[in-house]
């Protein structure tokens, strides 16, 4: 008997690591959080921190990302009375489907995963062992993917475009486990917003922690100030106009700006805007709209027992789905009492 749900479902991981910037904010948490006020969409948003640790083993750091993504999403407006909220290691069933998982995922399929593919050209170039410093964390990683997403059969995930491939392998695994224990699973869509922004850091690279030019999001207006004006820009005196379709105070501008103030603003480019007053009026745009979730932020942090409180009834209500499908599943591969 088929067990797969017939409306759509909506699931976001956000990975540990690290501390949100401008750029997760404008690209993926504001978004997000906009549609978590949609209550025609079962939504499920989740701490990812299992994956952090294929890429961060410091734990303190990672303890730490928890505790700031999760402030951070709440600060925002998460609205967790509409969406499921929680963190991926208090859900015991996402492990256990992931071995299912991987005993029906072809290693051919994961050969040809990005991350693994890149890591061994990495070590090819380097002149080391194709393998080299290449954990199973990394090389599997695209199966805990699948399981997050299976284990609550969802069916609309929200990715970038580097994503896609491991929606697609999703799909595969779960394509196998239905051909062989009968429908279980869903299969996922990747859903790519090509309007998202993606913010400029900096240098004018990607903003993004592995450049270290990323603009982090609840800063104190003093470092947030500071932040701005160290933002890359040309030699081009006041008075001369610039070009802001190459200009990453323009980029970011938009980004926060309405249509009228992002007229207003490449008017100003036209007339040749001196870049100290460009910068002046970017901080204090972003300023006005992250001054109250700052305030909110910080209050969550001097306060993690209401965070951890949280994260636990969310993890209650996705084991109030995962439990009894786990149980479903386990018969299926035949798991189960003798008696």
């Amino acid at each position: 008997m088929s067990t797969v749900p017939t409306n759509d479902t909506v699931l976001t991981g956000i990975t540990t690591t690290g501390t949100p910037h401008l750029g997760n904010y404008v690209g993926a948490i504001r978004p997000a959080i906009a549609a978590s006020q949609d209550t025609n969409v079962d939504a499920y948003y989740f701490l990812a921190d299992f994956h952090a640790l294929i890429k961060c083993q410091d734990p303190a750091k990672v303890h730490e990302s928890t505790r700031e993504i999760a402030a951070t999403w709440l600060a925002l407006g998460l609205n967790t009375d509409n969406v499921v909220f929680y963190r991926q290691s208090d859900i015991p069933q996402i492990p256990q489907l992931t071995w299912f998982l991987n005993c029906v995922a072809a290693k051919g399929l994961m050969n040809r995963a990005h991350a693994y593919k890149d890591s061994v050209q990495k070590n090819l170039d380097a002149g080391d062992d194709t393998d080299f410093g290449i954990t199973m964390g990394l090389f599997s990683y695209p199966v805990l993917m699948a399981a997050d997403i299976l284990m609550f059969n969802g069916t609309k995930v929200p990715v970038g475009r580097d994503q896609i491939q491991h929606i697609e392998m999703a799909r595969d695994i779960a394509q196998r486990f239905n051909h062989i224990y009968g429908q279980h699973f869903a299969l996922p869509e990747a859903v790519v917003d090509d309007h998202v922004a993606v913010l400029q850091g900096l240098d004018g690279r990607k903003m993004s922690k592995s450049y270290g030019n990323t603009i982090p999001l609840f800063l104190p207006e003093k470092k947030l100030k500071k932040h701005i004006n160290k933002i890359k820009t040309n030699l081009l005196e006041p008075g001369e106009p610039k070009d802001p379709d190459t200009s990453t105070v323009f980029q970011i501008w938009r980004a926060f700006a309405t249509e009228e103030q992002t007229a207003y603003m490449r008017k100003e480019f036209e007339n040749g805007v001196a870049w100290g007053e460009a910068k002046k009026q970017l901080f204090e745009l972003i300023n006005e709209e992250l001054r109250e979730p700052r305030e909110h932020y910080n209050e969550l942090m001097e306060n993690p027992a209401h965070i951890e409180q949280v994260l636990r009834e969310g993890a209650e209500k996705a084991r109030a789905y995962s439990v009894p499908f786990m149980e479903k599943l386990n018969k299926a591969v035949g798991l189960y009492s003798l008696v």
